[in-house]
């Protein structure tokens, strides 16, 4: 029913649609390495919140994590983070249509 291209933006746009997701993309962008920290302190909400949400984004790919001893690490995946940018640039760049249409 609807396009690959359609299914990837839908599924890019829901990471954004919940302000935790984009408080831990950020965080982790301003860390610029892998974290292995509580992320619930620096974000401020509960750690299974925190987790339910670290379990998106690596589902879709925009983060990946490493276990080191009791502890996961996360960090962007650049590659993933990359492709996801290209593609909602095509989406988000498209030009209105120069008819009035309302």
């Amino acid at each position: 029913m609807y396009t690959n291209k359609q299914e990837e933006v839908a599924l890019f746009a829901k990471v954004f649609g919940h302000p935790a997701r984009v408080a831990i993309l950020q965080q982790l962008f301003e860390i610029d390495a892998c974290y292995c920290g509580d992320l619930s302190e620096e974000i401020g909400l509960a750690q299974s919140t925190i987790s339910q949400h670290l379990k998106e984004l690596k589902a879709l790919g925009l983060i990946k994590g490493t276990v080191e001893g009791a502890k996961v690490c996360y960090c962007i995946d650049s590659e993933n983070w990359i492709k996801m940018k290209k593609i909602m640039y095509e989406f988000l760049d498209q030009d209105i249509p120069k008819a009035d249409c309302c």
